[in-house]
Formats: structure tokens, C-alpha cells, sequence
């Protein structure tokens, strides 16, 4: 039995040891992908076998390290009330912010503090060095605009561009073939073959899988061209949809969400959306409630042809056809889902009106998960983009007074008041006169914030802008209405440039601060634990390997002081070693075996280590909650090595030790290991 358990252990730890490579390997790679990707390109040139190059993802550097620009801006808050320069000033930083993200530079802090009564915005954009180009994209005045639907159509495309369309799609259709053929021949290629020649990024990165779509959605086209067909079916022509062709397999299909089919009757009344009605709400009410008087299952339909106020009904007979939940308004959605089939409901009140549902039908629909090969086809969007959606009416920022967060009276519902100046008042009256049950867009920096419908004229200059807002959303929103409409004064007080060369040269002492740093914690490790010191340099490669990984994947910006937070874990990871190490030697001494020392070893140092590592990752979560910026890096990285070196400590080195415990040469040489039992 002891045999067994000890092949046993042995067989765990090379699991182990091989576990370990692996993720050494996979983490080592991501730090360093043209080790791999320079082998990669050799096989590939020899071979001709088209191996994939490796995950390429760069160091996220800060501005130290990188250079860029730091520039700090005083907000001048003389005309705000003292109640609202928090408010002012998050604003100012909010419109800051969305214009370093829109001119694409990476990682930009904005920070805004207050001393004594100055009131601050600091920016660091890593990588911009031209002072000016950094201060025209922030000191820009904010855009605030009201626009309109745009009704005006693109323009046409030229008989030269539609002849352009159709040579690319007709050669995108013989693609498609030729990949079906190359299915057709290997089906179980699938996955594999999605992945080389699929030109939909999400079908391709997935190896053509889809997930499960429906008869709504964005797939929607492709689902009626698959539905009949069987799980396991390669569809034998690509199905042609209005932007891919689609070589298609069925892998899936299963029951999907619930849909009621119904019909309704609709009495509208003066202000209602979308209404042209003359009647009062009143006089609506009373009119639907004799038609549902008289309504039957039998003449529902002639009924809504008579009666119902709904453009086309007297066509359709109020059928909606079936739909889902989240397609209708709330109370219609509720009573549909909520009455029998074959029953007629009582009256439901929406923006729109009045109605009176008949429900005829309920059943689930069929969901399909298909893998599939896109190619792309061209439409006549890729050459002339369609029309843009909102067309400017004139009315700007400039024109708003205030803006602020409001609740209603009667639900408490949080909606956000605006209120115009004078000029701005009468300009909203003649737009609001001219799009009575219109969308009017607040664009903000191009950016569409709201869209809310206007269902009368508003003459007093205040407007609400409602919705499904939670009360931080609301204060988000007036915020950015106000920072558009009353841009804070901003003077620039500081700025510093630093260049890429002298991020060049931070950068390059601290790196060989690393490696001194590590040669010389190796030496001593080997030169005082023997033995087990060369496995802790071992374990500390792996340590270094897997942080590296970790900065990369999150991604974690690196600066000077973040670079600091990782030397300094390197020596917290030698000190669990150390901490290990120490008790084995005392255990070899005591007269225990080389295996049952290093068990013993491990056990009684992992409760010093836990503790140690607990409270400095306790430093570092306060560090990085209070601190400013340069400190978080600090505190971010230290605090990440902490818990990867109490990993590494009590798993690395404890399965390598345990693997060179078990070689007979090694077994009985205690001075290997600093230390021997006292008998001997």
C-alpha cells in the first residue's frame, strides 16, 4: 500500500510539474511573443503549414515611462453657486474625458482635486508629446446640440459603383462555393475552416458558431433561410443574405422564448402619441368602452375595421402578429401575456390610447444555434455611408440656462429638467411646434445622450427629459448638459512634456534596478539555502513570468512608481521562501525524513506567510482606495505580486522540492540542504 501511494504522489507531481510548464510557457509567451512568432515564421517558411502567430499584447507604460504630457488647469467657479461647483467640476472633467477618449489616446488620467478654494483638473495623456495639439483637444468649448430626424436621403450610386458592387459580390459568391466544397469534402474541418476563412469577426474568432438565434435579432435573415431544415444538415448552396454569404451546418436547435399573437382595437384622443384624433380622453374612454361592450370573438375583426383609430386597420384588422416580451408597451405587453387565448381583454391604457385585445394565438418559438463561414458581400453602404440620422435645427448649448435632476410628483419617477434662456425659449417653442410627436436628440460632443419624444408645444422655455433612469444616471446627465451648455472657465496654470526619450531612459534604470536586484537576491538564495535556494530562483522566474502576464491581460499601467510595487513583491516572494526554507532546515534537524520535513516545512511556515501577505495586502487595497494616482500604481502592483508570490511560494517550490526529494542521490545528502539531523 505504501508503494501505491507513494507511485501515487509521484504521478501527481509530475501532473503538477507539467501543469506548471504549460502555464509557464503560455504566460512566458505572452510576455515575449516574438520568441515564438520569429519560430513560427521559420516553420512556416519551410513547411508551408500556416501556423497562427501568437497573442500580441503590449505594455500598458504611463506617462513617466513612455513620456507624454501633463498639464494642470484651474476651473474659475466665480459665477457657480457654491452647492454646484462639485457638480460643475465633475462635469468639466466628464467633457474632458470623452475628448481624450475620442482623439484615441490610451490611458489618459484625469484627475480633479480641490485646494482650499482652487478648484482642479490634472491631465496625463502618455504618448502626446506636442504640448499644443494636447491643450487645443482639451480647451475646446464643449458642443452641445438639438437636433431633428434627418428625412433627406443619401445620394444615389453611380451606374460605375453599382457595376463595382456587383463584381465584388459575384466573385464573394464564388468564395463562398469553393468553400463549401472544401466543407462538403471534410466536414469535420468545420470549426477549423471557419476560423481560416471566415470574414465575420465573431464567426471567426468562434470557429463559425453563432450561438442560438432567432426569428428576431440581428440574425433574423438567416434563421427563415435555415429554420426547415435538420440538426447536422451543411446547407448546400451558401445562403445569400444582404451583407454575407453564409456556407451554413445546423448544430442545434432547441424551444425559444414565448410569443402571443393578437390583435387590437385602438380609440386615441387629442394628445395622445401619434394621435390626429379631435376627441377628448374622456369621450375616447366612453367610445371604447361601448365597442368592448359589444366585442365577440366573431366580430372583433369588423369591429377594428369600423372603429379603431390605428393607421391601416381597416386593412389589417388590428393583427400584430406574434411578438415577444420587451417589443410592446409595458401595460399591452402585461395584458396580452396575462389573458387566455381566444379571449378578448378589458381596456389597457398606453401613450398611444385606448385599446382592446384580442389574443389569438401563444406558442415558442424554435431557436437554432448554426456554425457558420461568412464572406462578405458589398452593399451600397460600404461606398456611400447612409444618410446621418439627426439633422441640426440651430439650437445649441448656448442657449441653455440650467439643467437639473427633478423627480415626478405623482410616480417620484427621476427624470432630468432643463431649462433655456431667452433666446433658446422662443427657438424651443417653434421646434417643439413643428415636431409634435417627433424625437428631438441632445447631442452632446456627437454623442446622442437622449432622444425624448415631444407629445405638445412648450412655450415656457422647460423641458423633462425622461426615461429608465436611476438617480446617478440623472445626475450624470445634468452634469454633461450643464458642462455643454456653461462650460467651466478652465486656466492652464502648469504643463510639463516629457519626451520619449527620457521615459526611454527611466525605464531603462529601473529595468537594470530589476535585474541587479534579482541577480543579487539569486546569489544568496543559492549560496546560503543551496539547494533549495536554486529552487526558489526557479520559482521566482515562474513568479516573474506570471506577474508580467497578469500586467499585460488586465491591462495594468506601468509607471515608475508601478514598477517600484513589483521589485519590492519580488523580495515579498523571496521572504515566503525564506520563511519556508528556514523551517524546513529546522525539521532535517529534528531528525525527520527529506520528505516529511518539507511537508512539515510548508505546514508550519503557511500560517506566517498567510498573515504576512494578508496585512500588506491590506496596505495596498487602503493605499490604493485613498491615494492618488502615483501611490495606486504602487499599491496596484504590490499588491498584485503579493498574491502571485504566495502562490508561487507554496506550490512551485514545494512541488520541485518534493520532485528532487524523490531522486535517490538527492534523498539522503541533508547538506544539499543546509542542515542535517542531529544523530548524524
Amino acid at each position: 500500500m505504501k508503494k501505491q501511494a507513494s507511485g501515487s504522489n509521484r504521478t501527481s507531481i509530475r501532473i503538477t510539474i507539467a501543469v506548471l510548464i504549460v502555464v509557464f510557457l503560455f504566460a512566458g509567451f505572452l510576455d515575449y511573443p516574438s520568441l515564438y512568432n520569429r519560430a513560427v515564421d521559420t516553420i512556416n517558411k519551410s513547411a508551408a503549414i500556416g501556423l497562427p502567430h501568437y497573442w500580441d499584447l503590449p505594455f500598458q507604460l504611463g506617462l513617466d515611462l513612455r513620456g507624454g504630457t501633463h498639464l494642470v488647469y484651474i476651473a474659475s467657479m466665480d459665477e457657480i453657486p457654491n452647492d454646484d461647483r462639485e457638480d460643475a467640476l465633475e462635469g468639466v472633467r466628464d467633457v474632458i474625458e470623452r475628448r481624450v477618449n475620442a482623439f484615441g489616446v490610451a490611458e489618459p488620467l484625469i484627475q480633479t482635486a480641490r485646494v482650499g478654494d482652487s478648484f482642479r483638473v490634472i491631465v496625463e495623456l502618455a504618448g502626446i508629446s506636442d504640448v499644443n495639439e494636447a491643450i487645443n483637444m482639451i480647451g475646446e468649448t464643449p458642443i452641445l446640440e438639438f437636433k431633428i430626424k434627418n428625412d433627406e436621403p443619401a445620394r444615389e450610386l453611380t451606374d460605375e459603383e453599382y457595376q463595382q458592387i456587383a463584381d465584388f459580390n459575384a466573385d464573394a459568391e464564388k468564395r463562398s462555393y469553393e468553400i463549401l466544397e472544401k466543407v462538403q469534402a471534410n466536414p469535420e474541418n468545420f470549426e477549423s475552416l471557419a476560423r481560416e476563412f471566415s470574414e465575420h469577426e465573431i464567426s471567426q474568432a468562434r470557429g463559425g458558431d453563432l450561438d442560438f438565434i432567432s426569428n428576431r435579432g440581428q440574425y433574423e435573415e438567416l434563421y427563415a433561410a435555415i429554420k426547415d431544415y435538420d440538426v447536422g444538415t451543411i446547407l448546400e448552396v451558401p445562403a445569400n443574405m444582404f451583407d454575407y454569404y453564409y456556407v451554413t451546418r445546423i448544430e442545434e436547435k432547441r424551444a425559444g422564448e414565448e410569443q402571443v399573437k393578437v390583435s387590437h382595437l385602438l380609440v386615441c384622443y387629442e394628445g395622445a402619441v401619434y394621435c390626429e384624433s379631435t376627441l377628448s380622453k374622456d369621450d375616447a374612454r366612453t367610445k371604447i368602452e361601448e365597442i368592448k361592450g359589444q366585442a365577440t370573438t366573431e366580430n372583433f375583426d369588423q369591429l377594428v375595421r369600423d372603429n379603431s383609430t390605428e393607421p391601416g386597420a381597416e386593412d389589417s384588422g388590428g393583427d400584430l402578429g406574434y411578438f415577444g416580451r420587451g417589443e410592446m408597451v409595458p401595460a399591452f405587453e402585461e395584458m396580452a401575456y396575462n389573458m387566455e387565448t381566444g379571449t378578448i381583454s378589458d381596456v389597457v391604457e398606453t401613450d398611444f390610447g385606448f385599446h382592446i385585445l384580442y389574443k389569438t394565438d401563444q406558442r415558442f418559438t424554435e431557436e437554432i444555434r448554426p456554425r457558420v463561414i461568412a464572406v462578405k458581400k458589398m452593399t451600397a453602404n460600404d461606398i456611400v455611408p447612409p444618410a446621418e440620422e439627426w439633422k441640426a435645427t440651430g439650437l445649441s448649448g448656448k442657449h441653455l440656462g440650467k439643467s437639473q435632476v427633478q423627480f415626478d410628483q405623482n410616480t417620484n419617477e427621476v427624470m432630468v429638467g432643463i431649462e433655456f434662456n431667452s433666446e433658446g425659449k422662443d427657438l424651443f417653442k417653434e421646434l417643439t411646434e413643428q415636431n409634435i410627436n417627433e424625437q428631438i436628440a441632445i447631442v452632446l460632443d456627437g454623442e446622442v445622450i437622449s432622444a425624448p419624444r415631444v407629445n405638445e408645444p412648450i412655450r415656457d422655455g422647460r423641458a423633462v427629459i425622461s426615461g429608465d433612469f436611476d438617480i446617478n444616471e440623472a445626475k450624470l446627465l445634468a452634469q454633461r448638459l450643464n458642462a455643454g451648455a456653461l462650460p467651466v472657465p478652465i486656466a492652464l496654470v502648469s504643463e510639463q512634456t516629457i519626451g520619449p526619450t527620457l521615459g526611454e531612459i527611466s525605464l531603462s534604470k529601473t529595468l537594470n534596478a530589476a535585474y541587479i536586484g534579482f541577480l543579487l537576491i539569486a546569489l544568496f538564495m543559492i549560496i546560503y539555502y543551496r539547494l533549495p535556494g536554486l529552487i526558489s530562483v526557479i520559482s521566482l522566474l515562474f513568479y516573474l513570468v506570471i506577474v508580467l502576464a497578469i500586467f499585460k491581460l488586465l491591462p495594468v499601467t506601468l509607471t515608475l512608481s508601478g514598477l517600484a510595487g513589483l521589485i519590492l513583491s519580488l523580495g515579498m516572494a523571496v521572504d515566503a521562501n525564506v520563511l519556508i526554507f528556514e523551517r524546513l532546515k529546522e525539521e532535517i534537524k529534528s531528525g525527520r525524513t527529506l520528505g516529511s520535513a518539507i511537508d512539515e516545512g510548508f505546514k508550519r511556515a503557511w500560517t506566517s506567510i498567510r498573515d504576512g501577505n494578508i496585512t500588506t495586502l491590506i496596505a495596498c487595497i487602503i493605499l490604493f482606495w485613498f491615494s492618488s494616482s502615483v501611490i495606486k500604481g504602487f499599491a496596484l502592483t504590490l499588491g498584485i505580486g503579493v498574491l502571485v508570490s504566495m502562490i508561487t511560494a507554496v506550490t512551485v517550490s514545494r512541488v520541485l522540492l518534493k520532485l528532487v526529494a524523490g531522486w535517490k542521490p538527492i534523498r539522503k545528502r541533508y547538506w544539499l540542504f543546509g542542515a542535517k539531523p542531529q544523530e548524524e
